[in-house]
């Protein structure tokens, strides 16, 4: 059986696509970091703050593997194909900032607005993420 070739990572390494995932990544991290203030902890109530704070710890030491073991893999298309592994957690980043964008626009939230940062900037960066989330999951 041959194995399919992960066009996603041509997109990633060649076309620049591990900008924007690094890029939401580090969005992820902090949103992550910040999740105390996040309004929507504060309405879902203090019951489930404790599980998504542990949550919380244990994957923001993986967002900085996994943006260094980017940073090492940037160098060869062979490295980059072992990224593999990672596309659904790129998505779950890039769905993070993509989401918080929406938010910040919405709802006018100073959480989300100071989170996502230059709301110019991350409106040009939706269309971005949706050409990432479509292309690094595309195998031929």
């Amino acid at each position: 059986m041959t194995e399919k070739m992960w066009l996603g990572g041509i997109y990633f390494k060649d076309e620049g696509g591990y900008e924007i995932v690094l890029k939401s990544l580090n969005h992820y991290k902090n949103r992550l970091k910040t999740l105390n203030n996040s309004p929507e902890l504060k309405e879902a109530g203090a019951m489930f703050a404790p599980v998504l704070n542990q949550q919380a710890r244990k994957t923001v030491p993986k967002i900085d593997e996994t943006v260094k073991k980017i940073q090492e893999s940037l160098n060869s298309i062979e490295s980059v194909n072992n990224l593999q592994e990672d596309i659904s957690f790129f998505q779950k980043a890039l769905e993070c900032y993509e989401s918080d964008i929406h938010k910040a626009e919405e709802t006018g939230y100073e959480y989300f607005v100071t989170l996502v940062g230059d709301m110019s900037q991350a409106k040009k960066d939706l269309e971005i993420i949706k050409i990432a989330l479509d292309k690094i999951s595309q195998f031929e």
